[in-house]
């Protein structure tokens, strides 16, 4: 599929082709929804604990003797029914973290480049190289590119101008190709590419699929 490549003001400066097996297939939502919610489930901190009652502090010693005062037969004041002893069952820290496997993934990102190209919502621009470290110059250009809501901008990580300039626009990302993921994709409106990033987007996924093809 060919794309219209644009300059800085939104005028356009050729095409490009586009690898449909990537910005073309078909949008699979189980697929995104299974990988979305293991990169969700990853970042969970998983640091909430309690203290049982082997981890209390207070003696051990039986209370009271066993029969003949009338209460409930108890051998130490951590027990989880006393004030200040331990919880039952209560959460440990523990990983939530866990990965699908590669292809699932590598699918998932598929569905989720095709999505923004089938929405209108992918923009892809010859070069975002600024003359200066200026936020306020990066964010008149995002107004001109028609993206100014949300979005995830995709170029070389050698690309410092447009690093810097973007670190003070909360609601605009600047990824480079190695660093597309699902979950970035997913929250933010728009998708904005460099050539050169498509270049190395789609290289990309053809190492994945040359590397599928020698484990098979």
């Amino acid at each position: 599929m060919k794309a219209t490549v644009y300059n800085l003001n939104r005028e356009s400066a050729g095409e490009i082709e586009l690898d449909d097996a990537i910005f073309g297939a078909e949008v699979n939502e189980d697929l995104l929804y299974e990988v979305l919610k293991a990169q969700l489930a990853s970042k969970r901190q998983g640091t909430s604990t309690v203290k049982n009652r082997a981890a209390r502090r207070g003696s051990s010693k039986k209370i009271y003797r066993q029969k003949g005062t009338g209460n409930a037969r108890h051998g130490s004041i951590r027990a989880p029914i006393f004030r200040g002893g331990g919880i039952a069952h209560g959460p440990k820290s523990r990983s939530y973290a866990y990965r699908p496997p590669r292809k699932m993934r590598a699918g998932a990102l598929r569905s989720a480049l095709s999505l923004k190209a089938k929405e209108g919502r992918l923009t892809i621009v010859d070069t975002l190289e600024l003359d200066a470290i200026k936020t306020k110059a990066l964010a008149a250009v995002f107004g001109r590119l028609e993206v100014g809501t949300s979005a995830v901008v995709v170029d070389d990580l050698s690309n410092e101008n447009l690093r810097l300039s973007a670190r003070n626009l909360a609601t605009h990302l600047v990824l480079p190709p190695e660093g597309v993921n699902l979950y970035d994709l997913l929250r933010h409106e728009h998708l904005v590419l460099t050539k050169s990033a498509v270049e190395a987007l789609q290289a990309r996924f053809a190492k994945k699929n040359g590397a599928a093809q020698g484990e098979d």
